[in-house]
């Protein structure tokens, strides 16, 4: 690139940026059209001249994010929604904010963890490009079911977010429960399923969202066939809420004892707990409930959510 056009690149960005200056003014200055000015502002952002860094809390839900922080001793992003919003509009902005959040955190010769549901494939669809080297991305939890392989499904998820960051991609061709649990210990001495297993345990980023047994928008692991019907009916018997990674929590986060989990593929609590940094992206009414079994499990260190969401999770926290 010239340095001439750097130098445009650098007036535009400081202008619009650190000015405050609206791009018409800026294509005046520069003597140049305001379509220009956008492109070096895209330019500028593409080459890293500008790094956007989104700081915990920023939002016009300033005293949310700082209870919610305050509450679980974890970094929080108050997505603000209005009241109105939708589900879908929710998961929008919340999705935009966590892909935002990825890309600023995630580097060459890193590894991260992705657990697929509906929610990180919405994440999916949010996701800048940004080239790294060296670095990898790897399925946390299988995907296999009595219906369907699932791999289509997963594989595409994961797939997309190693395209982002052009990273290699480590697939878990496992089912997402094992109908027996000496099956899965069998199973996790193999050393094709070791090497996946060795990678999510080197993983710098645990990126998941948290399923939610009841509401109206069931999650992917309740509603696509994953569970038979006396499956579903353990876990209410169990005080089951949600899962994390298809490991089930109870209200209270707890889940050792829960005799399904000895059967799911993914990482319990413990093992997500050597992550250093374990993102949580929650949006919706019925999210609330498994989303505090997550924290008080302790398997979060920063978490994405909605205003509603929010609000919920910390009037469920005060009961």
């Amino acid at each position: 690139m010239g340095d001439d056009r750097e130098q445009d690149m650098l007036r535009a960005a400081s202008m619009y940026y650190l000015q405050d200056l609206k791009m018409e003014v800026i294509a005046r200055h520069l003597g140049t059209s305001r379509s220009t000015v956008s492109r070096l502002l895209k330019q500028a952002r593409a080459s890293g001249l500008v790094e956007i860094t989104l700081r915990p809390s920023s939002s016009r839900a300033p005293g949310l994010g700082r209870s919610v922080s305050a509450a679980f001793g974890i970094e929080s992003y108050v997505v603000p929604v209005p009241d109105s919003a939708s589900h879908v509009e929710r998961l929008t902005q919340v999705s935009m904010t966590a892909a935002r959040l990825l890309s600023s955190w995630f580097d060459s010769d890193m590894v991260m963890g992705v657990a697929w549901g509906t929610t990180l494939a919405s994440v999916s669809r949010f996701l800048a490009p940004k080239p790294t080297r060296g670095a990898s991305v790897v399925q946390l939890n299988g995907a296999a079911n009595m219906r369907t392989s699932g791999v289509e499904y997963a594989s595409d998820l994961i797939s997309s977010f190693g395209s982002a960051f052009d990273a290699a991609v480590h697939h878990f061709s496992v089912p997402a429960f094992f109908d027996y649990p000496d099956t899965k210990d069998a199973m996790w001495r193999e050393r094709s399923v070791r090497r996946v297993l060795d990678m999510q345990a080197r993983a710098d980023i645990a990126v998941f969202s948290v399923g939610a047994v009841a509401g109206a928008v069931p999650s992917h692991v309740y509603s696509a066939g994953y569970l038979d019907d006396e499956d579903v009916q353990l876990l209410h018997a169990e005080g089951v809420v949600g899962d994390v990674c298809t490991v089930f929590l109870r209200a209270d986060g707890s889940w050792q004892d829960i005799a399904l989990n000895a059967r799911a593929t993914g990482p319990d609590p413990d093992q997500l707990q050597h992550v250093p940094r374990r993102l949580c992206v929650v949006a919706g009414d019925n999210k609330a409930a498994p989303l505090l079994a997550a924290l008080r499990a302790g398997v979060v260190t920063d978490l994405v959510v909605d205003e509603i969401t929010a609000a919920r999770l910390l009037e469920s926290a005060n009961r």
